[in-house]
């Protein structure tokens, strides 16, 4: 850690003989805890950066600790007093810069990690591309760099077509997938021609070509507005999500940080929806009957292993009819190992209720039953089995999967559906499930209302700074019901909502809506490459991980990772709150543009709250 300055306090003597034994006290801690102080930042390495994984420079674990500072928390208390002792200390200047090597870290996905923690993982299933976050000790205390000669992204619609190549310097795709149009590297951009492993005219026509098979009015794929969630597993550059924005559909592209690990990099620096994600041996961190299609694509998994758990994944967030698009060699070929994969598969999905609806050429379509009349007609023994009704289908942070088939609720029983509005409709529409959460229309409307008035004053206090498209991918850190999302619906920006481990049942709110978004325990990192959102939503989230005793700078370095040069945060908490964020600013570098202002009281508001508004500044690694 680099050494920083302090300047001595001033003192101040207003206590009262009857107070005398308790300055006393007072006196001594805070004598001690500077006497700490001293020592921790008189004793740090003058480094200009540290490593990640393999310590510092000079071999140290100087860039691992608990907290931005690595001191223990008793000496945290003790600050905490001297500041409540209007003492007013100086706060650090700077924070380290991670190794250039570190450029990409993804914490929770970093697998040199996993195998120094020495971690027993079975391959087999995939468990070495699920998240194992770093322990305290080994979590990084510095600011990842962006590669050298980075570029502010290209704005979105341009960017769905082509990127920086100095943003992502990786053309080993370009040249693995050139007879496929994935991608091509022409002079300083990298081009994306919109083609996929099974979509090689391009996935624009490939998608007409569903909606032609499921017999879809005017050859749209979003069936009048009925299809709007879309799960792309395996999804490569994300380049069928990206064509699928046209018809009204959003898709949630899902690929592993694996042998092909920057192809989520890439559709994000493109401003497509996608994240890190694979289907191994936990839940995806979604809530049940979140999609109405899934799609592979020669997306490389095994549907067969563990008699079908992966295709009962699917079921669990699939909705009512939904479909499953499938487009791979197991589909179609005629050999005989790829009939006897075929075989298998289709006899799993029989015993699950699927139906196929269409078949052609390369692709099989299957869809699900409406309601639960096929699983009540299953024998008491029947493979696979339905869930216990103990079992929660919506728990998704660290759940294992569960192989069994989660039947519907009497409601979509009865209905024969998810009873959804059409998009755009459902956006707006108090949606079904709102009465499983105990929440009434009046609530629902006044948190739509009340986001609608934030966003709009969010927008002007930023005027100045910010043009058209200045925001392509957005995250909302604490989604609630959408609200924050729904005010954006008339702005070209997609948003990934975040919803905590306590709060995960609001997801089932937020796909309602006809919106995407996940399960996070901000006390760990989040599953995506650096650099890759334009805006970050905070409400309240720094309240929350303090009462939890988490790290409210390892926050704050993440949200840095995370953000974008050029990027904003929007961090709207308690007023104690803002101003300790405030102190970190310039050491964050996010003093580009600050704003800070006293929020109008609204339904939600339930205590005193402040907004800060800051734009993280482009750095270069060499001039650090």
């Amino acid at each position: 850690m680099e050494s920083r300055a302090r300047s001595d306090p001033k003192t101040k003597h207003t206590a009262s003989r009857r107070n005398l034994t308790s300055v006393v006290v007072i006196g001594l801690l805070v004598c001690l805890g500077l006497v700490c102080i001293y020592f921790a930042w008189s004793s740090g390495p003058d480094l200009p950066s540290v490593g990640y994984g393999g310590g510092g420079r000079d071999g140290s674990d100087s860039a691992f600790g608990g907290g931005l500072f690595g001191w223990d928390a008793d000496v945290d208390s003790l600050i905490g007093l001297v500041e409540d002792q209007e003492w007013n200390p100086r706060v650090l200047s700077s924070i380290p810069v991670c190794d250039l090597q570190y450029s990409e870290l993804i914490p929770c996905l970093d697998r040199n990690l996993s195998s120094q923690l020495k971690l027993k993982l079975n391959f087999d299933l995939m468990e070495h591309y699920e998240r194992h976050c770093p322990p305290p000790e080994r979590r990084f205390n510095c600011l990842i760099p962006p590669p050298i000669g980075y570029k502010v992204p290209i704005k979105w619609p341009a960017s769905r077509d082509e990127v920086w190549k100095v943003n992502i310097p990786h053309t080993h795709l370009a040249k693995e997938k050139s007879d496929q149009h994935w991608m091509e590297v022409r002079g300083n951009k990298i081009n994306f021609p919109g083609g996929g492993t099974h979509f090689h005219e391009g996935a624009d026509k490939y998608i007409i070509a569903l909606a032609r098979m499921l017999k879809f009015p005017s050859d749209r794929l979003n069936n009048g507005g009925n299809i709007r969630n879309v799960l792309d597993v395996g999804c490569g550059v994300a380049s069928f999500g990206a064509y699928l924005l046209s018809h009204n559909i959003i898709a949630m592209s899902l690929a592993p940080n694996d042998v092909h690990q920057n192809q989520i990099q890439f559709a994000l620096e493109r401003g497509i929806p996608a994240t890190l994600g694979v289907l191994g041996t936990r839940r995806l961190p979604y809530p049940s009957r979140s999609f109405e299609l899934a799609h592979c694509s020669r997306c490389r998994i095994d549907w067969n292993q563990r008699d079908g758990i992966l295709l009962l994944e699917l079921d669990r967030v699939l909705r009512p009819g939904g479909y499953f698009v499938y487009s791979s060699p197991e589909a179609y070929a005629i050999d005989e190992e790829n009939r006897r994969i075929r075989s298998v598969m289709y006899d799993i999905l029989k015993r699950m209720c699927w139906s196929v609806v269409s078949k052609k050429d390369q692709t099989v379509i299957w869809a699900k039953p409406l309601n639960n009349q096929c699983y009540l007609m299953k024998a008491p023994r029947a493979q696979p089995p339905l869930c216990n009704f103990e079992d929660d289908p919506d728990a998704s942070w660290n759940v294992l999967m569960k192989p069994c088939i989660t039947p519907y609720s009497a409601r979509m029983h009865a209905q024969k559906g998810s009873g959804l509005e059409p998009w755009p409709k459902r956006l707006t529409a108090p949606p079904p499930r709102l009465e499983e959460l105990g929440v009434t229309i009046s609530e629902y409307q006044n948190d739509t209302d009340a986001w609608h008035y934030r966003v709009n004053e969010y927008w002007k206090d930023m005027r100045t700074v910010i043009g058209r498209n200045s925001f392509r991918n957005v995250m909302d850190m604490r989604s609630n019901f959408g609200g924050f999302s729904s005010a954006l619906k008339d702005k070209d920006v997609w948003v990934m909502n975040v919803a905590s481990v306590e709060e995960y049942k609001k997801l089932n709110i937020i796909y309602d809506r006809g919106l995407i978004g996940t399960v996070h325990d901000w006390c760990e990192s989040f599953s995506t490459y650096p650099r890759t959102y334009d805006l970050l939503h905070a409400w309240a989230v720094f309240s929350d991980i303090e009462q939890r005793n988490c790290s409210m700078e390892d926050l704050l370095i993440e949200m840095d990772r995370i953000l974008r040069p050029h990027g904003i945060v929007i961090i709207r908490d308690k007023p104690h709150v803002i101003i300790y964020i405030r102190k970190f600013l310039p050491a964050l570098r996010w003093d580009d543009w600050v704003s800070e202002v006293e929020p109008r009281v609204d339904a939600l508001t339930s205590g005193k709250e402040r907004v800060l508004i800051a734009r993280k500044k482009l750095w270069d690694y060499g001039l650090r």
